[in-house]
């Protein structure tokens, strides 16, 4: 699995420090906030690739925080796995309907806390894992960096690769200028979304070789589009 920044909000600190030693040897980053304002000041910094988020914190609950979180359209798309000692039906039932993708009940082995995280970014965040994915012949390996077409080398430099990584994890889906500004480059880099159309006309001149670069399709008035299927509007 590729690193991913996950943001934990715990307010016992015991329980926090071993959810962030968790988080470290399974390979990611953790970012810690003990309280929900804490929590919002730190994604006006950064947007983390997932939240581990504790049921009872002072002030804001955590789940009144994850229904603001999933009605926000900056953090919508984040995930969350809700962290809890309330472990009877109902209470799963009111973390999920808020828009939680998981529920781990206190006490939780270390086996199983990382196993739903994989789980989580494997399902919400394909670009996130480091599982090699192959479409029509174009191959790419995230362990390597390397992207082959009918085994033909393609060089790409690392925005590219990020690019096609992204288009091969959500393909047949248009994606606007600024959402591919958004999972590529990050929400916090200030870039023009023009800076996107070079990038994908890179992208598409390096697929050339492989006869690849009709997959990567613009959807006028739109945005951009990974298909196997021949666009006539293209």
């Amino acid at each position: 699995m590729a690193a991913a920044n996950i943001l934990v909000v715990e307010d016992e600190p015991a329980i926090q420090e071993l959810l962030a030693l968790n988080i470290k040897q399974a390979g990611h980053h953790a970012i810690r906030a003990t309280s929900v304002e804490h929590a919002q000041m730190l994604l006006r910094e950064t947007m983390p690739d997932l939240i581990l988020l504790d049921w009872m914190l002072p002030g804001m609950s955590g789940i009144e925080f994850a229904r603001r979180l999933k009605s926000d359209s900056l953090t919508k798309e984040v995930p969350i796995i809700m962290l809890t000692a309330r472990g009877d039906e109902f209470d799963k039932v009111r973390g999920l309907e808020v828009g939680a993708d998981d529920y781990v009940t206190k006490p939780f082995s270390p086996r199983e806390l990382n196993a739903r995280i994989k789980a989580v970014l494997r399902r919400r965040a394909p670009q996130m894992t480091d599982d090699p994915i192959e479409i029509a012949g174009l191959h790419l390996d995230p362990t390597t960096h390397r992207v082959t077409g009918h085994n033909v080398h393609i060089p790409l430099g690392p925005t590219e690769f990020k690019l096609l990584h992204f288009f091969m994890t959500n393909p047949e889906r248009v994606h606007s200028r600024t959402q591919l500004l958004d999972k590529v480059w990050g929400d916090r880099v200030f870039v023009e979304d023009r800076t996107v159309d070079v990038h994908i006309r890179r992208l598409r001149n390096a697929l050339v070789a492989s006869k690849h670069e009709e997959m990567i399709q613009t959807v006028r008035g739109s945005g951009y589009r990974f298909s196997v299927h021949t666009d006539p509007g293209h």
